[in-house]
């Protein structure tokens, strides 16, 4: 039994769930590190295994501070696995790892190195062959015959090689201050956060389950909440390829990003909605928030209550309104309507007088049900949005409204 009664730097969370083999594999690298064994710890939080899984870490426990969780296999329930994996954590660092991932002997020293600074920080490390649709199968033999780092060497310059993000970190110079939309890149395969900042969120929401989201939606409110997002591609890991439905994975991916979008019906979370329920480029979320604040910004004040005014009255009588792209500025004799803004600032002040209802969004995708409302105005300030996004503003205003009145485009 390793035993080390000093408090660990990191502690390392893995959620598994029957892969066995690989978690031995990824096990083995974390006994390479030149960090020192008892400055760190591993927690394995088993997601319901029925392999030798827990037998697999007892044969660790004399080379790593070690321990091992367990949960009832109820479905894919990772982000509860990550919970309680990081709940047993004592170290100030959590860092997570996927089963699988190998690690190079650098990997937990170049992410404490970047923690090494003022203020909570997110670290966002580089995953060699990590691409969940086009898996670099010919990783498979070199890893089990050759360290990491000699595999690393020998396809460090194959394209096929690279993280999917690879555009998106050289986009920023690896400068994750500079994106808008940091938290759209956090892959829990290789992450650590400050302890405290995790759980000054409460951590991943329990309630994601399956394939894909929970990450994100974790870096969204860590963005939110103030921490800095850094990356390492020194702390690099490289993936090994396993098998995996991509079509029930991505399904679930979708379904994901709608319960999010719920929790988080805000103008951000909803273009990475219609990115990702689309099917369109999910690489697109920067550049398509980014034109968003621009337009934001272009029409920051644009008054549209004249227009609002002289829709009225082809309005009917009595009937509900939802209009989208409100602005600030109301007409008076608006009835009570329900207002979708885009402009946090200008949605509060069309509420200010309590007469309306209001929902801080673009519009693609609202939390209105279906037929809320008899008509729905699309004002003028979404025009500089209505070439991308002129179809999905439309779909909406069809699917909660029995009648839509089209001033944009």
């Amino acid at each position: 039994m390793y035993e080390n009664d000093a408090a660990p730097k990191a502690s390392v969370v893995i959620p598994t769930y029957n892969r066995a083999g690989l978690l031995r594999d990824t096990l083995r690298q974390l006994t390479r590190q030149t960090v020192p064994a008892g400055d760190f710890e591993v927690i394995v939080s088993d997601d319901g295994s029925s392999d030798e899984t827990a037998d697999v870490v007892r044969e660790f426990t004399d080379r790593l501070r070690i321990r091992y969780c367990f949960q009832e296999d109820r479905g894919a329930r990772i982000a509860l696995a990550r919970n309680q994996g990081a709940r047993l954590a004592a170290g100030r660092i959590l860092v997570f790892l996927d089963t699988g991932a190998m690690v190079g002997p650098d990997f937990l020293r170049s992410h404490l190195a970047v923690h090494d600074g003022p203020g909570p920080r997110a670290v966002i490390g580089y995953a060699f062959g990590y691409n969940p649709s086009d898996p670099m199968h010919q990783l498979a033999g070199p890893l089990d015959l050759s360290e990491p780092e000699a595999v690393w060497e020998r396809f460090r310059d194959d394209p096929a090689f690279r993280d999917i993000r690879h555009e998106q970190f050289t986009g920023c110079d690896f400068d994750l201050s500079r994106r808008r939309t940091p938290w759209s890149m956090l892959f829990t395969i290789n992450f650590s956060v400050d302890r405290a900042a995790f759980w000054a969120i409460d951590g991943f929401d329990e309630h994601i389950s399956g394939w894909g989201g929970e990450d994100l939606e974790l870096g969204y409110r860590l963005y939110r909440d103030g921490v800095a997002f850094h990356s390492t591609y020194d702390g690099w890991v490289i993936e090994s390829s396993h098998e995996r439905n991509m079509d029930v994975s991505f399904n679930e991916f979708i379904s994901n990003m709608a319960q999010i979008l719920a929790k988080h019906p805000q103008p951000a979370m909803e273009l990475g909605w219609a990115l990702v329920g689309w099917t369109r480029p999910f690489w697109d979320w920067e550049k398509e928030y980014r034109a968003f604040e621009a337009w934001t910004a272009e029409v920051d004040g644009v008054s549209v209550a004249g227009e609002l005014a002289a829709s009225l009255g082809e309005v009917r009588a009595g009937g509900r309104i939802a209009v989208f792209g409100s602005g600030g500025d109301i007409p008076s004799d608006l009835p009570p309507s329900v207002l979708v803004e885009f402009d946090r600032g200008l949605l509060d002040a069309a509420l200010a007088d309590g007469v309306h209802e209001g929902h801080h969004c673009i519009g693609l995708r609202t939390p209105l049900a279906d037929g809320a409302v008899d008509t729905v105005v699309i004002t003028s300030r979404l025009s500089g949005l209505w070439k991308r996004w002129g179809d999905d503003l439309t779909a909406e205003a069809g699917r909660v409204g029995r009648r839509v009145i089209n001033l944009a485009g």
